[in-house]
């Protein structure tokens, strides 16, 4: 099956109709019907209905339409990224991350290197922390994370960025954001979102307050959920400061307490390529230059 043939099959989806989804693609409708009738022959099932009023996806071709699309979407990015890195780039570094915000000095440190190194470019993709598949398949240069998750992982090189502090989430007009740092004491009578993918060192935190104060609290599924609930006067939370945005919704006010997240980037321990080396100590003296911004 080929590119075209992929483009057929989901024109056809849309329109439920031969002839619509011919003059779409911009030939017969007989040209259609046997470029169908011979992807249906390869794959070895039938993916549509026939009938007087046109086509409708059998219940293999459902399912096989589905990831279909995916694949063409994956296909379509894969070629337009080709395309963009054969007009500009002899190199590519790429580099795993939850969130821009993660790496804060992460563009400033990507406007630097290619202007240093003509040809490189540098490629931020988006990886949900904890999930390192894409990284140990060696198909990431560079992974961001904790180094608690990563240090007995075999042949990886770990290098350390910073220690991200605890920090108290609320909204910019609670009393509780005019403290310079906030006591596990100031949260009694306030209600305290928990769980949401906490890393270890924030749920111990969580779980000495809930155990020795008086805290109403409740589980929230993720991070956005707790935000949402923050925004609706619901409650108050505690996360790692890697993880704030800096846009200023919300006040982040240090809290009092000696747990921190160290935080990393990880290369392969066989990379032969000098410049993924270069590019994550130019990251690194971004932290070592800055060591009052806050994490």
């Amino acid at each position: 099956m080929n590119f075209k043939q992929i483009d057929y099959i989901l024109e056809l989806v849309k329109t439920c109709n031969f002839n619509r989804a011919a003059e779409n693609l911009f030939i017969t409708q007989p040209s259609l019907t046997y470029q169908i009738k011979s992807i249906e022959d390869e794959v070895g099932f039938k993916i549509f209905y026939r009938s007087g009023k046109g086509a409708t996806l059998t219940p293999a071709g459902e399912q096989f339409c589905k990831a279909l699309k995916n694949v063409r979407d994956e296909l379509k990015f894969a070629i337009e990224q080709g395309q963009n890195f054969s007009r500009r780039y002899q190199k590519n570094i790429s580099i795993g991350l939850p969130m821009r915000s993660a790496i804060y000095f992460l563009p400033q440190a990507i406007e630097i290197f290619e202007s240093t190194y003509s040809g490189v470019s540098i490629t931020p993709e988006f990886v949900q922390l904890e999930h390192y598949e894409k990284f140990l398949r060696g198909e990431l240069d560079i992974i961001f994370a904790r180094e608690q998750d990563m240090k007995h992982t075999p042949n990886i090189k770990i290098h350390r960025l910073f220690k991200s502090k605890i920090y108290l989430i609320t909204e910019k007009n609670d009393p509780l954001a005019q403290k310079d740092k906030i006591s596990p004491e100031d949260l009694q009578g306030r209600v305290l979102m928990v769980g949401g993918g906490s890393q270890p060192e924030l749920r111990a935190v969580q779980n000495r307050i809930i155990q020795n104060f008086k805290i109403e609290h409740f589980n929230s599924n993720d991070r956005e959920t707790t935000l949402t609930n923050i925004a609706a006067h619901k409650g108050i939370c505690l996360a790692p400061g890697f993880l704030n945005d800096h846009n200023g919704e919300f006040a982040w006010t240090p809290f009092d307490c000696e747990e921190n997240i160290s935080c990393v980037v990880c290369t392969h321990s066989d990379n032969r390529n000098e410049l993924v080396l270069k590019f994550v100590q130019l990251l690194k003296n971004f932290y070592e230059q800055n060591p009052t911004f806050p994490t």
